[in-house]
């Protein structure tokens, strides 16, 4: 495989699934408020929650539509730069892909034209109705595509036949109902609800800054500070919770994160600062918060941590075993299966760490003939880079807590004050709308760069998952890419900030016919 290959092909999907996340969150979060709005203009029939609902709405399908095109993208690079993963595991990764595509997309694409055509020609409560399947149907997209990246986080429910050289899924309720997926959905789509949350306390700010459709502004902050102030606390639990997967089914990415080299004894610290030294294998400078990484990582004050150091012996170990289970299988393979108990007792011992042996291909050609020396360097190649997630995990949950805290403020004013905001509270919030899109990417850069070297984690190496295309075809594919998506989200920015600008449409006739039918009685005069 031609030097470069593996490394263009895996920054060309990075370029691409960072991009469709910028217009995710959004999606996810703003269908939820937005059937919450229209919700309360059935229940009161106050003009202002139908505009509320209909200038979110405008919002919300910009950001829709160029995240539907950017999305579409994506599941063709799993064929076009990924042939040999998607032979590989396309019996179980390409099962809730489908499913997302054939239930969730449709279902979400279908009523949303019905949303926003249907505002004259269906009744408020069948309109009402559709806006929840579109939120509906918004997430569940998220639930299935986020179960798929599960398993390759947590590969569950499949086994390797090694007749056909695949993995071929076995228990089906394994993988739906997989821990990782379940902790990674509901953070993920809780993340979303944050970031559509900041963007509407964001923007209704500017507005009361400027003494723009101050009551449109008020209730909208009213609904967003709320709605989101539950989804940040849901984010930290079930950040929380994530970590403590990822002690039973990933303990280098954690280890990485915390740039824990030696193995902690009960109960672990967590390191709140520090200086990964890669090189050295040590991190320099270390703040550590005693008992924390214990609670967060084992719910006990009683096992220990282990180490990365601990955790690459653990891996050269895996990889001897995968050796055996390497050598079996070429028997297996050579004999097309008439093979003596024996051999195939060593496959069976050792199958599991099969993809082990594999990290070493792309350093011998043939894995069995691979040196003591070379086997250890594959060891260490289980370890990702450490000061990148060390410092984005620390940004990322920076920015949760302060945007925590920016919503709970939000809500307390809203609330306990009258919703008096104070200048500098209002100039904030709209200072601070990008910053749940950035902590959305760095989470996602933790999960899939913590990941490495593996495109599923323990069972193949990102090196044999692409495929054998040019170095030049991904270069100028990479370089159309970004062109292609630069370009699509300045225009989604400049129609987002246009239609900012523009404001809501009021509806005057529905404004007076309530306010005529709602005014105070005049007071009649004594006889």
């Amino acid at each position: 495989m031609e030097f470069g290959l593996v490394e263009l092909s895996r920054l060309q999907f990075a370029a691409t699934a960072m991009y469709h996340f910028l217009f995710v969150p959004l999606t996810l979060g703003l269908s939820i408020m937005l059937a919450t709005m229209e919700t309360v203009y059935v229940m009161t029939r106050r003009p202002i929650w139908r505009q509320m609902t209909k200038f979110w709405g405008t919002l919300f399908g910009i950001n829709f539509v160029l995240g539907v095109s950017t999305g579409i993208t994506m599941e063709f690079q799993f064929g076009m730069n990924w042939s040999y993963y998607s032979n590989y595991v396309g019996d179980i990764f390409g099962a809730p892909l489908a499913i997302e595509g054939l239930m969730a997309f449709f279902l979400e694409a279908t009523f949303v034209g019905l949303w926003f055509f249907g505002w004259e020609k269906l009744r408020p409560r069948a309109h009402m109705f559709v806006g929840w399947c579109v939120a509906i149907g918004s997430n569940f997209s998220a639930l299935w595509i986020l179960i798929a990246n599960g398993w390759m986080q947590n590969p569950v429910g499949a086994e390797f036949n090694p007749m056909t050289m695949r993995m071929e899924l076995v228990d089906f309720y394994a993988v739906l109902f997989n821990p990782v997926a379940q902790a990674k959905f509901v953070h993920t789509v809780s993340a979303g609800y944050v970031t559509a949350a900041i963007f509407v306390v964001g923007v209704s700010s500017w507005y009361l800054l400027r003494g723009r459709h101050i009551d449109l502004a008020r209730r909208s902050v009213a609904v967003a500070s709320a709605f989101g102030l539950a989804a940040s606390l849901s984010v930290i639990v079930l950040g929380d919770e994530s970590g403590y997967e990822a002690t039973h089914n990933q303990k280098m990415k954690l280890a990485a994160i915390e740039g824990m080299w030696e193995t902690e004894e009960a109960p672990a610290s967590f390191n709140l600062f520090g200086i990964p030294d890669q090189e050295a294998r040590e991190t320099k400078y270390a703040i550590k918060i005693p008992w924390a990484m214990g609670m967060i990582g084992t719910r006990s004050l009683t096992e220990e941590m282990p180490g990365i150091k601990e955790l690459v012996e653990g891996s050269e170990q895996r990889i001897r075993n995968g050796l055996i289970a390497y050598d079996a299988l070429m028997d297996i393979r050579a004999n097309k299966g008439d093979v003596t108990p024996e051999v195939t007792a060593a496959f069976e011992d050792h199958s599991d760490d099969l993809g082990y042996a594999m990290l070493l291909s792309s350093m011998v050609e043939d894995p069995m003939t691979a040196t003591d020396e070379q086997i250890e360097a594959a060891a260490w190649k289980t370890v990702p880079g450490v000061a990148p997630m060390f410092w984005t995990f620390r940004l990322m949950v920076g920015f949760g807590f302060f945007m925590l805290g920016m919503l709970t403020y939000m809500f307390w004013v809203t609330n306990f004050r009258g919703g008096n905001y104070p200048k500098l509270a209002l100039k904030t919030a709209v200072f601070i709308i990008p910053m749940p899109w950035l902590a959305a990417e760095m989470g996602w850069f933790v999960a899939e760069f913590g990941r490495q070297p593996w495109t599923v984690d323990g069972l193949l190496p990102t090196a044999l998952s692409a495929s054998h295309l040019s170095v030049w075809d991904l270069a100028v594919t990479l370089g159309g890419f970004v062109a292609l998506y630069t370009t699509l989200l300045i225009i989604e920015m400049k129609l987002m900030l246009a239609a900012i600008r523009k404001g809501p449409v009021q509806d005057v006739e529905a404004v007076a016919a309530w306010n005529a039918k709602h005014a105070p009685v005049a007071a009649q005069p004594a006889e």
